[in-house]
């Protein structure tokens, strides 16, 4: 107890010992400073423990007299005997004064000094604060009787004599008389103090009961719930370096709560993501600004073999003057939920790939094209590397059987996701290899199974490398991964493509290999199905070719150049055609026409209609009646129909008869002025029947040229028919040396660069009848 009285005399009555205090209580005050001091330094020396002893001993009885204990002087000499304690100069030895601990703030911890026979002596103002009195009125008086009720002064004297006594600290709490007359329960803490001269005093240190205990519950309640939190705890001073963790937070690292202790995140993890999250701590630490559920992934000694991640907050630590402390950092473990987006990422990235595998891939029904859109698609999202290699048998003969001895692949496409020596170990497109027997792309065919290699050491390179000098540059390149699918499409097994990683660290998978897997199977059935249009376009262009006349090299009063052109990859070969007839006396008939549809049935109908047109050709009828018989064949041929513009050149009388069935206006370039379209009855197709045809009658003088042609000419798919044909004429009005030149200037003025269409074009020049 803090404040008190002289411990009482049991032999001495109690009105007796509540006198003084009483007498006391009554006597007017003085101030404190002004109360007289006697000088102890003019006091007997004694031996210190005697001394003390004797102090010690007087001190109760002394404890209740009206006049305070002399004090020393601070300007005496010291004692006799005593040299050896002088204080020394505090000039630049006294340490700088630190800012009150926010604790003590809180807890408003009043300190109060009492002399021997109980007056208070000295009176902080957290004091003044906790009781009510201030300084003047407290400073002198006696602490019982200015603190406590009458019922407990008793009690509380016996207590401070005990302390005095015996030195022994007493901690406990006490009713207070406030001085706005109400009772608080106080906690108090006494010890005894000795100065220098062996003299004791009496220091309490006390706090609100109610104040204390509320901190207490809010300590307990932040132990408990630090210490059994499930998620991670942990405080950082102003270096970062860590103060305190909770176990969750521990267990999170791998790493005992003290091996925590003095060390930076940094410092025990020295991953990317750890200086990240340093990095954040100190912009924390800087503004003040909480970051609050930041994720986190790396790896820690807990699980150093797979990523875990973290959703962290950070938040400056002040006290309540706002002087900062350091950092906060709460830590939930969210691994699984990192995991499953993961996982969910990763599907989602699978199927961006099989939509844009869909849609990428089989544009064209181009072989050596599809290979490359299969390997755009899969470098760089799923592999560094990837080749397309196809059976050298397929492309030749449109057959899988490769015969005795290992598969011969040509490779048809090759890419890399950067510049690498890998690149030189792929086999370059056009190339004709063959692996050895371990070779996962022999694997893969010879099985019709995927090959999944998920680590290569660089001593095992030389198994996915076509020689020696590949296995070098692929070791040399990093190749760590790799495997092989096989292209298989209507139950045959056409090829192979060949995936592998180097500067991605990831080994393939299972998810990998699926992906794989369909991306292959959906490229199988493109490029077979661009390996059967291939065949089919040749064979239809070799039936389109045989079908076509050769031209003679005389025919009378006329310069005739022909030509024709296929549809190039994008498209097929159609039904052009053109065609040379002689005649009796002198007379060429000439023929162009262009049967809807492509592909060898295209060419076959076109075959029928040029044989039938020659049988009728040397029936000696006029077109128009050519035409009607065409028409009537063509019926026969449904669904097909077609176009046709047949004239017949007659040198004597130097007359042309000409007539059309659908098709487009032929040219006419007089010797003597500008190209002009031939305003002829255009006519119905061939094969729509019922409709008449009629022929045109022309004059004819040498130098004038006759052009007919097939849409494929002129038609785009971007321009209207009546621009390309002005162009036409445009191109035909310039001077020409001969029919052959005119031919190969339009084709390569007009025709579009893609080929979507086969032309045919046929060009006779007038010249005079030899005699």
């Amino acid at each position: 107890m803090s404040g008190g009285t002289r411990r009482p005399d049991p032999d001495r009555p109690a009105a007796a010992r509540a006198e003084p205090g009483a007498d006391h209580a009554t006597e007017p005050r003085a101030d404190p400073a002004t109360r007289p001091r006697p000088d102890r330094s003019a006091r007997p020396q004694a031996d210190p423990a005697v001394e003390s002893r004797a102090d010690h001993a007087a001190a109760p009885e002394a404890g209740l007299g009206p006049s305070p204990r002399p004090r020393p002087d601070p300007t005496a000499a010291p004692p006799a005997g005593r040299a050896d304690r002088a204080v020394p100069s505090r000039a630049g030895t006294e340490p700088e004064a630190e800012q009150p601990t926010s604790l003590f703030d809180l807890l408003g911890v009043a300190a109060v000094l009492l002399e021997a026979d109980g007056r208070i002596d000295m009176w902080s103002p957290q004091a003044e604060e906790l009781f009510g009195y201030d300084r003047a009125e407290a400073v002198g008086q006696y602490a019982a009787l200015l603190l406590l009720l009458p019922e407990h002064r008793d009690a509380a004297i016996q207590l401070f004599a005990e302390v005095m006594e015996t030195g022994r600290g007493w901690a406990g709490a006490f009713p207070v008389r406030h001085k706005d007359g109400g009772t608080r329960i106080v906690e108090f803490r006494n010890m005894r103090l000795t100065d220098h001269l062996g003299d004791h005093y009496a220091l309490g240190l006390a706090a609100d009961r109610s104040t204390l205990r509320r901190v207490e519950r809010d300590a307990a309640l932040s132990a408990r719930l630090v210490t059994q939190a499930p998620v991670g705890l942990a405080v950082l001073d102003t270096e970062l370096r860590y103060v305190a963790v909770n176990p969750a937070f521990a267990s999170m690292h791998g790493l005992s709560e003290a091996g925590h202790v003095g060390r930076r995140p940094g410092e025990l993890f020295p991953g990317a993501a750890f200086q990240s999250l340093e990095a954040s701590m100190r912009g924390v630490l800087d503004t003040g600004v909480p970051l609050v559920n930041q994720q986190v992934v790396g790896r820690t000694a807990a699980d150093p073999g797979s990523d875990h991640a973290w959703m962290t907050s950070l938040y400056r630590l002040e006290d309540h003057q706002g002087h900062t402390l350091g950092v906060a950092t709460v830590a939930v473990e969210v691994t699984e939920r990192y995991r499953a987006a993961q996982e969910a990422e990763r599907a989602q990235r699978r199927l961006r790939l099989i939509a844009r595998g869909s849609a990428r891939i089989g544009t064209t029904l181009e072989v050596e094209r599809t290979a490359r859109e299969l390997a755009d698609v899969l470098v760089p999202d799923l592999a560094d590397m990837a080749a397309v290699d196809l059976l050298d048998s397929m492309l030749r003969t449109g057959r899988t059987d490769p015969g005795e001895g290992p598969p011969l692949f040509r490779a048809l496409a090759v890419k890399t996701a950067y510049p690498t020596d890998a690149a030189g170990a792929l086999v370059p497109p056009g190339r004709l290899t063959v692996y050895h027997a371990g070779h996962p792309a022999a694997q893969s065919v010879r099985t019709g199974r995927p090959v999944l290699i998920t680590h290569l050491d660089s001593g095992e390179v030389g198994r996915v490398a076509a020689d020696p000098e590949a296995a070098r540059l692929l070791a040399r390149a990093g190749v760590h991964t790799d495997m092989a699918v096989p292209l298989i499409a209507r139950g045959q097994c056409i090829g192979v493509m060949g995936l592998a990683r180097a500067r991605n660290p990831a080994p393939f998978d299972s998810d990998d290999l699926e992906l794989a897997c369909e991306l292959a199977s959906r490229a199988a059935l493109s490029i077979d199905n661009a390996v059967l249009h291939q065949h089919t376009r040749s064979t239809a262009e070799a039936l389109q070719r045989s079908l076509l006349p050769r031209l003679s090299p005389y025919h009378p009063g006329l310069e005739i150049a022909a030509r024709y052109r296929p549809a190039q990859a994008i498209g097929e070969v159609g039904g052009d055609w053109y065609d040379v007839i002689p005649l009796d006396g002198d007379r060429t008939a000439l023929a162009v026409g262009d049967v809807m549809g492509s592909g060898i049935a295209a060419a076959a109908t076109m075959g029928r209609l040029r044989t039938a047109t020659s049988t009728l050709a040397d029936l000696d009828l006029d077109p128009a009646h050519v035409l009607t018989h065409l028409d009537r064949i063509t019926l026969g041929l449904d669904p097909y129909i077609a176009t046709c513009v047949y004239a017949v050149h007659d040198p004597r009388p130097a007359r042309l008869e000409v007539a059309s069935a659908g098709h487009l206006p032929p040219v006419l370039i007089p010797s003597d002025g500008p190209p002009r379209l031939l305003d002829l009855p255009t006519g119905t197709p061939l094969g729509v029947g019922g409709v008449p045809f009629e022929s045109t009658t022309l004059g004819l003088r040498p130098g004038d040229q006759l052009v007919l042609y097939t849409d494929g000419l002129v038609e785009t798919r971007d321009d209207p028919i009546d621009a390309r044909l002005d162009e036409l004429l445009r191109l035909l009005s310039a001077p020409s040396p001969s029919p052959e030149d005119t031919c190969d200037r339009l084709l390569r003025e007009l025709r579009h660069p893609a080929g979507h269409d086969d032309v045919a074009l046929l060009i006779a020049r007038v010249l005079p009848l030899e005699t």
